[in-house]
């Protein structure tokens, strides 16, 4: 057997969870597969499964291979159909992951876009609010939004962003502007609740302050009904609030001066050969953010009034 054919061994077993399935899938005896994969790990000095009678699971090191395996597997297709229609057009399936704000303000856009470009490549879109930093191995692409952890992954800026209180006129009517950012503690207030829990402590400027009357909810479009809604003060990205800004149904509070950088990254696995549905929807992405997004905080909080 070449390269090739290996790699999608391990690949349909990693898949199938069986050694045996993945070896006729091929066309193998189970004692061919046994031993192809056997040949690999002993040219690669690990283990790639942990193998028993009823059980066939990945190792680490499997883990980490076989996701590399799918990539090259995945680009010699693409190349292949792409000279074979002449054409530079990507295919495949995309899968990428996004917090639910910005998934519904802007990347729900951006991703039709790119649809319409490459109408061969398939999305698998994953929108939620207690996405971690942390980037699964069966996502593309995840965009993060705020503060990054040390990551071996590969982070691309995108475009900036800030954090800015928002509420409603009856809200603020019936409770007065804040003077202070420590007033917040003890006004009414909605947290949006993550699986770390709820995002109660907010950076005003140069000021954290924790709120502590707040009604929460784990989806951000319920703070956004609720903020309209007059039931408090909301903390919530530039780019969700503006269009409710501009319409009159929230004000702004202190802003500039209570708001917070959150910066919005792309980020993958480190691949050398990444797909190239992956490469071009990073760049599409990229381009995209910066044309709708200000760069520039005074052009942003302007815009959004």
């Amino acid at each position: 057997m070449n390269r090739f054919s290996d790699m999608q061994l391990l690949v349909d077993a990693a898949d199938l969870s069986s050694l045996s399935a993945a070896g006729r899938r091929a066309g193998l005896s189970p004692a061919a597969a046994s031993a192809c994969v056997q040949r690999v790990e002993a040219m690669l000095g690990a283990r790639l499964f942990e193998r028993t009678t009823r059980q066939l699971r990945l190792t680490d090191e499997g883990r980490i291979y076989i996701a590399s395996c799918r990539v090259a597997i995945e680009t010699m297709r693409e190349a292949e159909r792409a000279v074979r229609s002449g054409t530079d057009a990507v295919s495949g399936t995309l899968r990428v992951s996004s917090p639910s704000d910005l998934g519904r303000n802007l990347l729900v856009d951006i991703l039709d876009q790119f649809m319409t470009l490459h109408p061969d490549v398939r999305v698998v879109l994953t929108l939620s609010d207690s996405l971690s930093r942390f980037v699964p191995d069966d996502i593309d692409v995840a965009i993060r939004v705020g503060k990054l952890q040390d990551s071996e992954l590969v982070a691309r800026h995108l475009a900036d962003s800030w954090r800015v209180v928002s509420a409603s006129p009856a809200c603020i009517e019936a409770h007065g502007l804040p003077e202070h950012p420590e007033d917040l503690a003890e006004l009414p207030t909605l947290v949006l609740t993550t699986n770390a829990g709820p995002r109660n402590e907010w950076r005003l400027g140069d000021t954290v302050v924790r709120v502590r009357r707040y009604h929460e909810s784990t989806d951000s479009e319920v703070i956004r009904r609720w903020a309209v809604l007059g039931r408090g003060f909301a903390y919530r990205q530039l780019w969700a609030v503006a269009t409710d800004v501009r319409e009159g149904r929230l004000k702004l509070i202190n802003a500039p001066a209570w708001s917070a950088p959150a910066p919005i990254h792309a980020m993958y696995h480190p691949n050398a050969f990444q797909p190239p549905r992956v490469r071009r929807f990073v760049d599409f992405l990229h381009a995209e953010m910066q044309r709708r997004l200000p760069t520039d905080e005074a052009v942003a909080f302007a815009s959004s009034r």
